[in-house]
């Protein structure tokens, strides 16, 4: 088994939003990711989709999105973005899967997912941004975090860990000023060195931290950034 990542699909096939008002890049983006998708990921493998995977705002309206989704190869792993207003409680979601016989999605909620090669943790994170509110949003989200690492030491405490997050873990800002993040310190108290995220998409690539940071790996994986190729993690 092999694991991969890709995040941001942004898929609309229920809905009227096409990505391609946001550029000529997102063009046929959906034939794309399918047919490198299925190039390079055979059955066995995993797939991990760090949040805003549909545009719908329910979950019934979700429904050709994730027909897409379950006819590529792997097993999906979704974690919530900010843009997944159709998330709903795991229980919801585990039913919808199962009444449309979706045996290959999960979801990433509060908990891990053990696999073959490793568990997959994480949260879907917040801005960085210096509000009552976004502290407040920033606490409940490392407190998320902390309970999915300890539901994966629960399972395996030998087995590597992989931290998926929808928001970036840290800054280029946040470097610069010399500031700490707690998701990082969390993961490095936990001793995780993989860390993958999303949503940054055009000209916010740029923000992008990636590489060795603080002895943790970081990638951004958003569509648009992978050119719509899902990247090979383990």
């Amino acid at each position: 088994m092999s694991i991969y990542a890709i995040g941001d699909l942004h898929l609309s096939f229920g809905t009227d939003k096409p990505m391609n008002i946001f550029g000529e890049n997102w063009e046929n983006y959906e034939e794309r990711i399918k047919k490198y998708w299925n190039e390079t990921i055979k059955e066995e493998d995993a797939v991990l989709l760090p949040g805003d995977f549909s545009w719908a705002t329910y979950l019934k309206d979700t429904l050709q999105d994730f027909e897409y989704l379950s006819k590529l190869n792997g097993k999906k792993i979704l974690l919530k973005g900010n843009h997944d207003y159709w998330w709903t409680t795991l229980k919801s979601m585990r039913e919808f899967l199962k009444q449309n016989n979706f045996s290959n999605i999960d979801f990433l909620f509060n908990s891990s997912i053990e696999l073959e090669e490793a568990i997959i943790v994480g949260t879907r994170g917040w801005p960085f941004n210096e509000t009552d509110n976004s502290e407040k949003m920033l606490n409940r989200e490392t407190s998320r975090l902390e309970l999915s690492i300890k539901d994966a030491m629960q399972k395996n405490s030998n087995k590597k860990i992989i931290c998926m997050m929808h928001y970036p873990p840290i800054t280029k800002n946040m470097i610069e000023k010399n500031k700490k993040s707690e998701y990082l310190e969390i993961m490095k108290r936990n001793n995780i060195k993989e860390c993958i995220y999303g949503h940054l998409h055009g000209k916010s690539h740029e923000d992008a931290v990636e590489g060795n940071i603080e002895g943790i790996n970081l990638k951004l994986v958003s569509s648009d950034y992978l050119e719509f190729k899902p990247i090979k993690i383990v």
